[in-house]
């Protein structure tokens, strides 16, 4: 039950960041974007081999994992900038109001990313739920969910 409960979550996560295109506008709200574009896109390739969609690839599933990683450490320098108000971003002001909490979640997803075991679908499976937890978690404070 807790794999099918990460991959929801994964799934969801994954079809929100796509459900999210807009024309942004400023520079920061833009490479904010991509970096959280690049963090569901791993998400969902490992996600996808969780739930059997696709077959387990070690070397696909290691990058992912490694891409992930990456990410998350540039969480902090992407988001430093607020930038100009842009209505396209869903980047919630309560970021920089909060800004030790923002970054205690950019760790935990690292954290997260960097525990998953990528050896097998399995085990992939068992890191899922951990690692969609820390985007639930941060998506539900700091960004903003469009109808």
């Amino acid at each position: 039950m807790k794999f099918v409960k990460a991959a929801v979550i994964g799934a969801l996560l994954v079809a929100g960041a796509a459900y999210a295109e807009g024309d942004r506008t400023d520079p920061n709200a833009i490479a904010r974007s991509d970096l959280m574009k690049t963090i569901g896109k791993n998400t969902g390739i490992l996600g996808g081999m969780a739930k059997g969609e696709t077959a387990h690839d070690a070397a696909a599933a290691e990058g992912a994992k490694a891409a992930i990683i990456e990410a998350a450490a540039k969480i902090e320098e992407t988001f430093k900038e607020q930038g100009a108000a842009d209505p396209a971003s869903e980047a919630k002001p309560e970021i920089w109001a909060n800004w030790d909490d923002f970054l205690a979640d950019a760790k935990a997803l690292g954290d997260a990313a960097g525990a998953m075991d990528v050896a097998s679908a399995e085990s992939i499976g068992a890191g899922m739920g951990a690692l969609g937890g820390t985007c639930k978690d941060c998506h539900t404070e700091f960004r903003v969910m469009k109808q």
